[in-house]
């Protein structure tokens, strides 16, 4: 399936600035105009910052980064979050106008099934990608529910990948040549450009993962706010290290993001201080809380966004997102609330 060559990103121009510069202001004046609420409890301290939170971002275009973004969504640590990490930040990016491609590297294809995406086996995916060849347009398919977010499935033939994988050439590098190549085909047309590539990778670090950090530039790390979170990060760190220093010196961790958050505990907020102590940089200020909406959505193939876009889960999701994305714009650019980067 070729990519498609509508519905994509236009260039902005100094009208439409001055637009969101207007619809910023009105937010503003909105969020001022909100009524005093008790905050003394969570329910309602959660209602408020929801109310706002619906404000600032209903309709919200996100900067668009002045190259592609490429991020691989990584934690050794099962349940944590990766995936639903992985389809929710993409669906974020996409409603707010920009052109997003998630890879599906788990064999499990948890990602294809939140985003709605075929992959059944016997279906072109990353498989075909890394073990055959197969140029990557060849393998794309558009979510239903976001016309500037696609999907590069995973099936179950990936799960025998890896074994494939150690006889063959420049193993490490092939979901990386691969990118490249696909994003050399549309950087010139700006209505194609991809924007963001987010990868899902599975929770080991054999070679599907390797593949998966050879070819991002940045890293993201979900951390679940319970016991032993930064347990295993540290071999992490470790590996990317080591992928930087042999196979890709232009990784780094650019991004934390805690999920799983229950401001009820003092757990929870132990645990968050903790890794802000430790990745003061790197932490995103938007915590994930723990939420039925999150955890209902796949079972209807869809992501939170798309699911329930006024629940909790969802406005946490869309405000990491413009984080993410306000920190990648271009010298300039205009940011989530109207200023620009001096």
């Amino acid at each position: 399936m070729g990519f498609p060559e509508e519905n994509g990103w236009r260039p902005v121009s100094r009208e439409t600035v001055d637009q969101h510069n207007e619809d910023d202001a009105r937010r503003a004046e909105l969020v001022r105009g909100l009524p005093a609420v008790d905050e003394t409890t969570p329910l309602a301290a959660q209602l408020a910052v929801d109310a706002r939170r619906r404000i600032e971002l209903a309709g919200r275009r996100f900067p668009r980064p002045a190259k592609t973004r490429i991020i691989t969504i990584a934690n050794q640590k099962g349940g944590v979050g990766k995936t639903t990490t992985t389809v929710n930040i993409a669906a974020s990016l996409a409603q707010a106008g920009l052109n997003v491609l998630v890879i599906d590297n788990d064999p499990q294809g948890n990602a294809s099934t939140a985003l709605g995406i075929e992959h059944r086996a016997g279906t072109p995916s990353v498989y075909e990608v890394l073990v055959e060849g197969r140029p990557l347009s060849e393998t794309i398919q558009r979510s239903p529910d976001f016309d500037t977010l696609w999907c590069v499935p995973a099936t179950i033939d990936l799960s025998g990948a890896e074994i494939e994988l150690v006889s063959l050439v420049a193993r490490e590098n092939r979901l990386r040549t691969a990118v490249d190549n696909f994003l050399a085909e549309t950087a010139q047309d700006p209505e194609r450009r991809i924007d963001y590539v987010l990868v899902d990778c599975p929770p080991s670090l054999g070679l599907l993962t390797v593949n998966a950090f050879v070819v991002a530039r940045e890293v993201l790390i979900p951390i679940q706010c319970e016991y032993y979170a930064l347990e295993g990060v540290s071999q992490l760190l470790k590996t990317i290290q080591l992928i930087k220093a042999h196979l890709n010196p232009e990784l780094h961790v650019s991004t934390i993001l805690l999920t799983m958050y229950d401001g009820r505990t003092n757990l929870a907020h132990q645990v968050a201080d903790e890794v802000r102590e430790h990745f003061p940089e790197q932490t995103l200020r938007t915590t994930v809380p723990r939420s039925v909406r999150i955890s209902e959505a796949p079972s209807y193939g869809k992501t939170v966004i798309g699911y329930d876009p006024s629940s909790t889960g969802a406005l946490s999701y869309l405000e990491a997102a413009r984080e993410i994305a306000d920190r990648g714009a271009p010298h300039g650019s205009p940011t989530s609330n109207g200023s620009t980067h001096e």
